[in-house]
């Protein structure tokens, strides 16, 4: 019997105070349940920052694939984040 392998990704989310926050998870909508107090076990920041919306995700290789590119994003400025999330809305569009 083979074993499937989580497919891992990052997001980045906008919290009701604009802030932006970045996270992994193997399971974005269970996740951003998780983040808007429908479901328990979200992150600390979100709690009193709902409802939070969903930005960007990518999918990553690994758990420490997406945990390198988490890592980065949080290094990122403001500006750069919502850069990012413009250039995906537009490749959206094409």
């Amino acid at each position: 019997m083979m074993t499937q392998s989580a497919v891992w990704q990052v997001y980045l989310v906008r919290c009701i105070d604009d802030s932006i926050y970045a996270g992994i998870t193997t399971d974005l909508n269970r996740r951003l349940k998780q983040h808007n107090g429908e479901l328990p076990g979200g992150a600390r920041y979100t709690r009193g920052r709902q409802p939070i919306t969903l930005m960007w995700s990518e999918i990553c290789g690994s758990r420490s694939d997406a945990l390198r590119r988490e890592a980065a994003l949080r290094r990122l400025s403001r500006r750069q984040k919502w850069a990012l999330i413009a250039s995906a809305e537009g490749a959206r569009k094409e």
